[in-house]
């Protein structure tokens, strides 16, 4: 049986997985692949430094040179994460023609462009599935299973933290700073949780997934990101008596044209933000540090793909899914079977926020007398933006009550400037929050 030997850069969480998953399940891949994967040799920060799992002392080495610069090395795994040393592994190892499995979705979003292109440049290939959603096989089914399809939309719950968050509020009605410090006291979400709750991570993942599906590399400084600390419970109240979920979503489709775009221009919103998405959707019933992308592409129609977005071995999985293709392409002589990104859209261009289309759910908190709604629906009006709904429930006493109000679908430029008018309202007492509305259709 022929044999591929790997070589590994990081031993941490995802690393310790790795190990454990190939010590424990390497005769079935054997078995399943024709090929016998050999993990040969471990670069980590410290020979002395405790780890998830018990790597014999052998395989450790503290110079990440000796794996990538192994003539007898045929497949590089980095596991160390970031955007700074990693990047030079990496590209070192490409630049020898090496295959490379990575886990690293910051490298990816801030430097998969020049990845990529060093990888053309020598003939290697790069994998990357564990960067987006762990266990699931998002990168696999847009590269190779749904290769026919036109991508009209993708919505992705892609962050685990936000979701579980989110989750918690809506079925316990419980306040977002409660959950967030109960899910930091058990593992669910990092001190301090910026990356998280505020949109970076899901940003990097969703950057990736346009980019794969649009076939132009998406700038990650060109993707309008909002993180989730505006969300109260009682907006999650509110959504569900109007028949909506509020969910962090990734958001990558194709954009509903206003006026003729330049000839032959793909114009794709690429987003991420919290927005209210209707209950009865699949995406809706997804909880907890679960993650799921739904795909629709002009042949296959809907698809979605669901599981466990993160962890040692979710992550791990998706890892030797990679290795295992690799070995393959190696056993069979196509080092490059399938490029890792094929830039097939020449003329597309991100859309900007402001003249993305939606429609809107808006909080405010206002003096309780007459004349209050007139004076704003006088400024939506003036800016030609429709009041679908309004609520006003009782119950609430003191200088200001809530007063929710639903929008018909007006550009994010319009309903911008009209908040900002709104918010300076002598009769409105604190900052409009507003979520957008997604119907998924």
């Amino acid at each position: 049986m022929q044999q591929v030997n790997l070589g590994m850069i990081g031993a941490g969480t995802v690393g310790g997985g790795v190990f454990h998953a190939l010590h424990h399940n390497g005769d079935l891949m054997a078995a399943r692949l024709g090929v016998r994967l050999v993990l040969s040799k471990i670069a980590v920060r410290s020979l002395d430094q405790s780890r998830p799992v018990a790597i014999p002392a052998s395989l450790l080495t503290t110079d990440w040179r000796e794996v990538v610069n192994d003539p007898e090395i045929h497949i590089v795994l980095e596991l160390v994460g970031g955007t700074g040393i990693a990047k030079t592994m990496v590209l070192a190892a490409l630049q020898q023609g090496k295959t490379v499995v990575t886990a690293n979705k910051a490298l990816l979003s801030a430097h998969g462009k020049e990845l990529f292109a060093t990888a053309s440049k020598h003939g290697a290939n790069l994998y990357y599935e564990a960067s987006v959603c762990g266990g699931i096989p998002i990168i696999k089914s847009l590269r190779e299973g749904l290769v026919a399809n036109r991508f009209t939309s993708i919505y992705g719950i892609v962050n685990g933290t936000c979701n579980y968050i989110l989750t918690r509020m809506k079925q316990e009605g419980a306040d977002f700073a409660a959950v967030l410090t109960d899910a930091q006291k058990h593992g669910y979400a990092e001190t301090p949780p910026d990356l998280d709750i505020d949109g970076c991570d899901a940003q990097s993942k969703t950057g990736i997934l346009a980019s794969l599906a649009h076939g132009f590399w998406v700038d990650p400084k060109s993707i309008h990101t909002e993180g989730i600390r505006d969300v109260a419970k009682i907006d999650m109240k509110f959504a569900q008596e109007l028949g909506y979920t509020i969910k962090l979503l990734g958001i990558v489709k194709l954009a509903a044209e206003r006026k003729a775009p330049a000839r032959g221009e793909l114009r794709i919103q690429v987003s991420v933000y919290p927005a209210l998405i209707p209950s009865t959707h699949v995406l809706a019933n997804v909880n907890h540090v679960f993650n799921a992308v739904f795909v629709r592409g002009d042949v296959v129609g809907d698809s979605l793909f669901y599981g466990r977005g993160a962890g040692r071995d979710a992550t791990a999985s998706a890892v030797l899914s990679d290795v295992a293709d690799a070995a393959l392409d190696l056993k069979n002589g196509t080092k490059v079977r399938v490029a890792p990104f094929v830039a097939h859209a020449k003329k597309a261009r991100v859309l900007p926020l402001d003249e993305v289309v939606s429609r809107y759910y808006v909080r405010l908190s206002v003096v309780d007398r007459p004349g209050v709604l007139a004076k704003i629906s006088a400024i939506l009006a003036a800016a030609k933006i429709g009041i679908s709904s309004v609520m006003q429930p009782e119950g609430h006493e003191g200088e200001s009550v809530p007063l929710i109000l639903m929008i018909h679908d007006a550009t994010n430029a319009a309903m911008r400037k009209a908040l900002i008018k709104i918010g300076k309202l002598p009769v409105v007492k604190a900052r409009p929050v507003m979520f957008r509305v997604e119907n998924l259709d």
